[in-house]
């Protein structure tokens, strides 16, 4: 299948060569296909965010697209190298929750373990499974779309419980789940976690020790320095001030606490 696409999701920033690396693998294998960066700027280490960064991406590709995610903090180690086949794509990806919200979202996911070594570059790194595992086997991928050859499926692989909102006296806790490149806060919560009242004004969230009073629909709608919630692309609820970093603004990071009332 020429012009298959094969998407990168890493920690490893863009100042090294490691990429670069990566995408040389994938094209000597083959040529034909089209690299697209998600991002290389996954908090380092961070399981969370890189699944929620490919959670918030994959389902705008084409059927048969293939996503290799590199969060992985346990290369080298007994963690294993896994080939997931979705309802119409497909991650590779260690075996440490990464793509926990793959699986929670795809229906009769296919989790394999992709250890067929004939697969692999050689010598094998012990230290940079995204040359010498990942991308290589993302390549074969696009060339044979022949996944079962590729490993055993396995029904033990890891996924992480993505925190969800509890109930608190009056009303819901949830926390801020990442901050982004603007520095717009990202809760837990999602639209049918709001009460019908917010719809209608009736509106109280409470981000660390910050008040934040209107529900909107988009940036521009807050007032000059005035904290503001809306739905954000992903789904989730977030905080942001209009031209300006509420993260900074506010002084709110990750973790930081987050109260619905629920009146």
């Amino acid at each position: 299948m020429a012009n298959a696409i094969i998407t990168l999701t890493t920690d490893f920033g863009t100042d090294d060569h490691l990429v670069g690396a990566m995408k040389g693998v994938i094209l000597k294998i083959n040529p034909d296909v089209t690299i697209v960066d998600i991002t290389h700027k996954v908090t380092p280490f961070d399981l969370l965010d890189g699944a929620l960064t490919i959670g918030a991406a994959y389902a705008y590709f084409p059927p048969k697209t293939i996503h290799v995610v590199v969060v992985d903090p346990g290369v080298g180690t007994e963690r294993r190298p896994l080939l997931v086949s979705g309802q119409n794509q497909y991650f590779i990806a260690p075996d440490n929750g990464v793509l926990s919200l793959v699986y929670e979202r795809e229906q009769n996911v296919v989790v394999r373990h992709a250890n067929v070594e004939h697969y692999y570059l050689q010598p094998l790194s012990k230290t940079f499974h995204g040359r010498d595992v990942f991308a290589p086997v993302a390549a074969w991928l696009a060339k044979s779309w022949q996944s079962g050859s590729m490993g055993d499926e396995i029904q033990d692989y890891k996924k992480m419980a993505l925190p969800r909102p509890k109930k608190a006296a009056g009303g819901l806790k949830g926390l801020v789940l990442k901050i982004d490149s603007f520095g717009n806060l990202v809760t837990n919560f999602r639209a049918d976690d709001l009460p019908a009242e917010a719809r209608n004004g009736a509106f109280k969230l409470q981000v660390g020790t910050q008040a934040v009073g209107r529900l909107v629909d988009t940036f521009a709608r807050g007032k000059a320095g005035e904290p503001i919630a809306y739905l954000g692309s992903s789904g989730y609820l977030e905080v942001a001030i209009n031209k300006a970093n509420a993260a900074r603004t506010l002084n709110v990071g990750r973790g930081a606490p987050v109260i619905l009332a629920d009146k």
